[in-house]
């Protein structure tokens, strides 16, 4: 997720010499701790949140509708593009199934016009084609399955 990133310094003030004397004492420090938060997302976290109805009025409301907004419009584009794609694959399924039926249909008007070699190889070569992707499809989908599954236990392991 992208996001505004917020950083929160606070200095603690230590130990400090004795400031009457001209001279530092040998061996006398000066301590001080520095701490750093950070936040990475579409909404800052409830400290800081509330921070912004002080100076904005219902300003932590409007901050939570923004990113809901937003939520809502990712997820809107992310299911018009899984309908396309399902769409585009439909629809190369289809051209393929009516280029493979040509196919086979000149290959058996070839072989009834008399030139029967040259109709069985038009046919043989359609069929091996569709078999061919048809496994190679099937293939790619099972080793796609064993990467998202060895992903999904590397994550559980964590």
């Amino acid at each position: 997720m992208s996001g505004k990133r917020y950083k929160k310094r606070q200095m603690v003030p230590g130990r400090q010499p004795n400031t009457s004397s001209p001279q530092v004492a040998e061996g006398s420090a000066i301590a001080a701790r520095v701490q750093t938060e950070f936040f990475s997302g579409p909404v800052p976290p409830p400290s800081l949140l509330a921070r912004y109805n002080e100076v904005v009025h219902d300003g932590a409301e409007r901050i939570l509708a923004m990113a809901e907004r937003q939520s809502k419009h990712r997820e809107l584009l992310e299911a018009q593009v899984v309908a396309g794609n399902v769409e585009s694959q439909r629809r190369g399924s289809l051209y393929a199934f009516i280029i493979a039926l040509a196919a086979i249909l000149g290959g058996i008007f070839l072989i009834y016009a008399g030139k029967s070699a040259s109709g069985l190889a038009t046919v043989i070569t359609s069929l091996v084609g569709l078999v061919s992707i048809f496994a190679y499809s099937q293939h790619r989908q099972s080793k796609e399955r064993v990467e998202k599954s060895t992903v999904l236990a590397e994550r559980r392991r964590r």
